[in-house]
């Protein structure tokens, strides 16, 4: 058998039955490796994880692939109108990863929310855009929850080196465009390059799958630049704090229902560090709509938007210490003022 072959094998073991991507693909990382500063003054410091809080900032989960879904989100922040034009004003949007997978509009998004990030910053406001665990799937090569469409969207890609081009000779012919466009180095990875992985926006922390005390110790502009450094194919393996259950962007520690004390206890000791009062987090579908956890320091904002999951639509505003989710209930589509909040 091939190498080609054998990793179209591979490929197909890995999607029978793994709709739901319980566990990442890769081992289990450590929240902080032994070269983690000893002195965490620095890290804890470092301004480039840290932004400006807002009068009224929104949350939006988890979006995969699906345009129209990602749309009705805006609609409901306020952040946009039916001509995808920012009329948010000062408002602060935070999408806090995974637009990728599972639907077949990922590049219209990936334009989208990158246009908005400007059109946003012009008006006063902000577009904050995250990469979840399938952004980094995506780049690391594991391609098992693209839709045919996603790999048709990129067909003509070509690679951007001759190790890139060694490298497709690992992925089914169909894939390859795609793992060109996203591999270390490509132009979507090059795009992803430019966004953080966690950030703090006013007292808020947001991550996709949670900050752990370890990751806090280890500094989120460190991991922020390490993974934006991979994703440009200046490193060559996946950064340690991306890689297993644990990481950034794959905990579910804050997200499953009853969470633990344990988890709780983690958590305060995360916003301690981090001088937050909260956090917001992706990555786990909530089946009851967003929700909270741990006397209201962690909220989960996977709601299902994308049709894959059910199109519920649902985001999370906050304003100074209120914070609630909203729903579309009385809610004009394009309205610029903010909807009603659910009770």
């Amino acid at each position: 058998m091939t190498r080609s072959s054998l990793a179209a094998l591979f490929v197909t073991l890995l999607s029978a039955g793994c709709d739901r991507d319980r566990e990442p693909p890769s081992r289990p990382a450590v929240a902080a490796p032994a070269s983690a500063p000893r002195d965490t003054s620095t890290v804890l410091d470092d301004p480039s994880f840290r932004f400006p809080g807002a009068s009224r900032v929104v949350a939006i989960g988890d979006v995969h692939g699906d345009l129209a879904a990602t749309r009705r989100a805006l609609r409901l922040a306020g952040a946009i109108d039916d001509k995808d034009d920012w009329i948010g004003g000062e408002l602060v949007v935070v999408q806090t990863g995974d637009q990728l997978d599972r639907g077949d509009d990922e590049p219209e998004i990936l334009d989208l929310l990158e246009a908005l990030e400007q059109k946003a910053q012009r008006a006063g406001g902000r577009l904050y855009v995250l990469n979840g665990n399938h952004e980094v799937m995506n780049v690391a090569g594991d391609l098992r929850y693209v839709t045919e469409d996603g790999f048709l969207d990129y067909r003509d890609v070509k690679p951007s080196s001759v190790t890139v081009a060694r490298q497709l000779e690992t992925f089914e012919e169909k894939m390859r465009g795609r793992a060109a466009a996203f591999l270390p180095g490509g132009k979507e990875a090059l795009r992803l390059a430019k966004r953080n992985v966690a950030i703090i926006v006013g007292d808020t922390v947001f991550a996709h799958g949670g900050v752990l005390p370890g990751h806090a110790r280890y500094g989120l502009g460190r991991i922020n630049a390490e993974a934006s450094a991979w994703m440009r194919a200046e490193t060559r393996r996946i950064p340690q704090q991306l890689d297993g259950p644990s990481s950034v962007i794959w905990t579910r520690d804050y997200s499953e229902t009853p969470t633990s004390e344990r988890a709780c206890e983690a958590l305060g000791r995360t916003l301690e560090l981090l001088r937050a009062k909260r956090m917001v987090v992706g990555h786990t579908v909530q089946d009851a709509g967003i929700s909270s956890a741990c006397g209201g320091r962690v909220w989960r904002v996977d709601v299902g938007l994308a049709k894959h999951y059910g199109g519920r639509t649902s985001v999370l505003e906050i304003r100074g210490q209120e914070v609630r989710p909203l729903t579309p209930v009385d809610a004009a589509p394009d309205a610029a003022s903010p909807p009603k909040p659910t009770p």
